[in-house]
Formats: structure tokens, sequence, C-alpha cells
């Protein structure tokens, strides 16, 4: 079943819908700031799935693109960041939707992308990752670990579906905790009900893998609410400024980097 894919060139290309005839995949929050957004601007999270690059946490917050506006041609849509500029073409398929990127900057530049898509989904949802798959979890995790927090770490590495004692794979009930997890996978599936989204992402020689946000009620601290964000990504790491040797993505010396995001409304659990 093909996905109907809905952006907002203007207000940093962001992903609006994300949608079957029956349902919408893109949980959506109200806040009329981020209409006004412009670079430099806090970050202001309404939902949908943002464009996050060269960095998703850490400076600037999200990345450079989600307050630019982007220029559509045809059928493609780009927008010019501070070192680079990021094109991509989307378009349906017989089962999903496919979106082809390309970052051109020069050789040698370092980032991190995700495709930060935040899901409408019920407590009852679940993740669906390779078993055993090296998952890093971030300090916000630290205190439902099953073992001390090495002090000054960045993160700690367990095994998908449950890393050092942590069930990510359940996407509910709200329990008014929040963990950022990274995945070593290249391809997810969220289950809800009868419902299927899959997610894959594919790059040439680049580092690949899937993040996770998955906030049940305990961010922000001062008026927490409940977000689930699913994202594949380019690199390891939230925080580009992290990012050791093998954790980022790097432009060659060809000047581009290519990569394809494929979603799907057909079960191709990992």
């Amino acid at each position: 079943m093909p996905l109907d894919i809905v952006t907002d060139p203007h207000h940093g290309g962001r992903w609006t819908s994300l949608a079957t005839p029956g349902r919408e995949w893109l949980w959506h929050r109200t806040d009329p700031a981020r209409q006004q957004a412009f670079p430099g601007a806090a970050f202001v999270d309404a939902g949908g799935l943002e464009e996050c690059v060269p960095t998703v946490r850490g400076a600037p917050d999200h990345g450079d693109v989600w307050s630019r506006p982007w220029t559509r041609e045809g059928a493609a849509e780009s927008v010019r960041g501070t070192d680079f500029t990021l094109r991509r073409t989307i378009r349906a398929t017989d089962d999903g939707a496919e979106a082809d990127y390309v970052l051109t900057a020069e050789p040698g530049f370092r980032f991190v992308w995700a495709a930060h898509a935040l899901l409408d989904l019920s407590a009852a949802a679940t993740l669906h990752l390779p078993e055993g798959a090296p998952t890093r979890l971030f300090p916000e995790a630290a205190a439902f670990v099953d073992r001390p927090w090495p002090a000054g770490a960045p993160w700690i590495t367990g095994a998908w579906p449950s890393p050092c004692g942590v069930p990510l794979h359940r996407l509910g009930p709200d329990d008014g905790t929040a963990v950022g997890a990274v995945v070593d996978a290249r391809q997810a599936c969220v289950h809800d009900g009868p419902d299927r989204l899959g997610l894959a992402l594919h790059a040439e020689e680049q580092p690949v893998s899937v993040a996770l946000w998955r906030n049940l009620g305990g961010f922000p601290r001062h008026a927490p609410y409940r977000s689930i964000g699913v994202e594949p990504m380019l690199g390891r790491v939230f925080d580009l400024a992290e990012a050791g040797p093998d954790d980022a993505a790097r432009v060659p010396g060809s000047g581009e980097v290519r990569w394809r995001l494929t979603l799907g409304t057909v079960c191709h659990c990992p």
C-alpha cells in the first residue's frame, strides 16, 4: 500500500504527513513558535519528521536545516546549510515510499543525519530490530540500567531488545521515563495493532544505524509529554561532537554522499 507524504518546504522541510488511507503515522504537537522559527533559534518540537543534519543533539540542537526554508523544484526539495547542501527526492512505491538524498560539501566534511520521525503510536506498540544488535544508551538512561554508569561515559552498550536491562522494544505504557538509544542496524519495523511501518536505510561506505527516542512522559521535565521517535540515521551518535572516527558520515573525494530511506507498510521484520 503506498504511503502519502506531505512536506512543508517553507518551514524546515518537515514531513507533516505520512499516511495510508486508514492511518496517519506522524505525531503532531501544536506550537505557534514553529512557524516563526529562524536559523539559530531554539528548537521547537511540533512533531512530524524533521531532517536533522549535521547533528541531532548538541549545537545546533536538531541540526542546521529544521529552521531554514527549503526550495522545491519538481519532485526535489533542497536546502543550504552553513557548510553543505542537502537535496531529497520523495516518491511513492507499491508498498510505501522512498526518499533519495544527496549531501554536497567539501571532502572530509563529517556529519550525522537522522530522519527524526515522531510517530503517533498506542501504548501497545512495539519496535522490532535484529535480536542482539549492539545498542548504545546515553546518560539519560543512567537511572534505569542494571549497572553503575561509568564516570564520564558518553554512552554504554548493550544488546537489543533490552540493553543493560532497559526493555526498549516496548513503546508504552507511559511511565515518566525518557531514553535515547542508537542501534547498530539498517532497518526497523513498528507494530501497532494490525498496522506495520517498516523503515530501512541504505548508504554505501557510511555508518548506518537506527536511533530511538522513547519519551514516555519524561521530557521535558517542566511540562512532559509523550513522543516516540524511530529515526533511521547516518552515524552512531546523537551529538556530532561526541563522534569517534567511525561514528559519523564523511564526505568522500567526490564531494557527495548519497543514501536512500525506504518506508513500507508490509512487515519485513529484521
